[in-house]
């Protein structure tokens, strides 16, 4: 668990200072920029969705060339040159070129980085990642935590910009702790093995029906910046909200182990079915609640959502896949989702404006329904120890 700790660090201190940045953006786009709710989904659909495309090719160089912590590194550099961007930024342009380099970051290190993390987990999967997933969310928390403190004597410009100047300090921090993360023996990389797409056709049938599921559920998943719009709307100040996604970070944070570990207990299914209808009543709270005590009992409540489907989500992935193809599943599953964020965002930005803020929330609550009840009924087994492949690209094991 060593490894998996340093792994988790190097998260820790990105996290922080992605997360003293992020929440501000849907803020510093409409405030600074005048940038419709509209606009603000097309620049994170468009950030999200161009760089998750990454996610599955970088998988499969990392398993073809078996330079996990190389590639991994090369990603998490990414974070450090969002930074610069956002400081050399003067439109939204800049603002979307910013998001989309450190969107493609985050594409090129998902998948060698979860490859690491299952590689050093022995036989606990579910608690790997919960523990590399709750060190993230620590530092998710803790950068949301540095924001509101140096944000909450005023809303001008600089703030903004000394925001961005500081937020590089835990990326280069984060780059660091690469300096003690171990990298498995592995075995000479197949320069002719054949490509992965080649023989997509044999991917085993649950398999490809779960990232049906991941595809209908990441539809009505738009970016989190509209959740910080919808507080603001509920009469949240701009520093306030902030406080809210500093609550569902935390939250993420305490539960993401143990939910992890219950995972490897009872099996990955009866935590995603449970976490996709968390998803929908957040959704349909965001959508509906009134009052500033029930926004923040949301919040908390979606903070639990995350810690339920993250980190059991890649554990599945991981367990499921073949090991020569492990890091290309793992980053097609995170590409799938990927492609459906930009339309998600795009779709969540037209309702926002055309039919008013509850409309993207009820859509995507009715989506993440419709995707537990396919999980549920659908997918075959709930448990965590698949079957063997009778090829290189199929499974057969279930949720």
């Amino acid at each position: 668990m060593i490894n998996i700790l340093f792994l988790g660090l190097v998260s820790f201190f990105t996290d922080i200072s992605t997360e003293m940045v992020y929440p501000l953006i849907p803020l510093y786009l409409t405030g600074r920029f005048g940038a419709t709710p509209a606009l603000v989904g097309v620049v994170e659909g468009v950030a999200e969705s161009t760089a998750s495309l990454l996610k599955v090719f970088s998988g499969y160089l990392t398993d073809r060339f078996q330079k996990k912590k190389l590639i991994a590194f090369s990603g998490y550099a990414g974070s450090l040159f969002y930074k610069l961007a956002l400081l050399l930024s003067r439109s939204w342009w800049g603002i979307l070129i910013a998001r989309v380099i450190d969107r493609t970051g985050k594409g090129i290190r998902t998948a060698p980085r979860d490859v690491l993390v299952s590689e050093s987990a022995g036989g606990s999967l579910g608690k790997a990642f919960g523990l590399h997933k709750a060190l993230d969310m620590c530092g998710a928390a803790l950068g949301v935590l540095i924001t509101w403190f140096l944000l909450r004597g005023g809303q001008d410009d600089f703030n903004y910009r000394f925001l961005f100047m500081i937020s590089v300090i835990p990326a280069v921090l984060g780059l660091c702790m690469f300096l003690f993360v171990k990298q498995e023996p592995s075995p000479a990389p197949d320069k002719h093995r054949e490509p992965f797409w080649q023989g997509a056709r044999q991917l085993d049938k649950q398999l490809l029906l779960y990232l049906a599921v991941v595809f209908l559920f990441t539809l009505g998943n738009s970016s989190d910046a509209f959740l910080v719009l919808r507080a603001r709307d509920a009469g949240f100040g701009k520093v306030s909200v902030i406080l809210l996604y500093f609550l569902c970070n935390l939250t993420a944070a305490a539960l993401s182990m143990p939910l992890g570990r219950l995972s490897d207990k009872i099996g990955r299914k009866k935590l995603l079915v449970p976490g996709y209808l968390a998803f929908a009543a957040c959704y349909f709270g965001f959508a509906f609640a009134r009052g500033k005590a029930l926004m923040m009992a949301i919040f908390v409540l979606y903070g639990a959502y995350t810690a339920m489907i993250t980190g059991v989500e890649r554990a599945f992935v991981a367990e499921i896949a073949p090991p020569a193809l492990k890091g290309t599943l793992l980053g097609l599953q995170a590409t799938v989702a990927g492609v459906a964020l930009l339309p998600a965002s795009v779709i969540a930005g037209a309702l926002y404006k055309t039919r008013g803020p509850r409309a993207p929330f009820v859509f995507g609550a009715a989506l993440s329904l419709a995707a537990a009840v396919i999980l549920m009924f659908m997918m075959k087994g709930s448990g965590n120890s698949p079957r063997p492949s009778a090829t290189p690209l199929a499974s057969e094991g279930g949720l």
